[in-house]
């Protein structure tokens, strides 16, 4: 039986390709709204970012996000997708 195909994705802040399930998918949509998106189908423009709370840590220093999806993050939003990452790392340990 062969091998299943990884889907790979990178990660725009480390620039790291990584398994798709190891990356969490940020979406911006027509309305210029910009969601986590765990499911990975919501519609819009996506930018994928590792499950690491360091690399989300440094996304927001440098508001990496901002530029790739070409809006303006408000800090509340990081902190979400810290939280969330944090979270899920936390899981994905168990």
């Amino acid at each position: 039986m062969p091998k299943r195909k990884i889907p790979m994705r990178k990660c725009v802040i480390s620039n790291e390709m990584k398994p798709k399930k190891d990356m969490i998918r940020i979406v911006i949509n027509k309305e210029n709204q910009v969601a986590i998106d765990p499911s990975g189908k919501l519609p819009g423009r996506g930018a994928y970012v590792s499950i690491e709370p360091e690399i989300v840590q440094s996304a927001w220093d440098r508001h990496v996000l901002d530029k790739v999806l070409g809006t303006t993050l408000d800090d509340i939003f990081y902190q979400e997708l810290l939280d969330y990452v944090t979270h899920q790392k936390a899981r994905m340990s168990l």
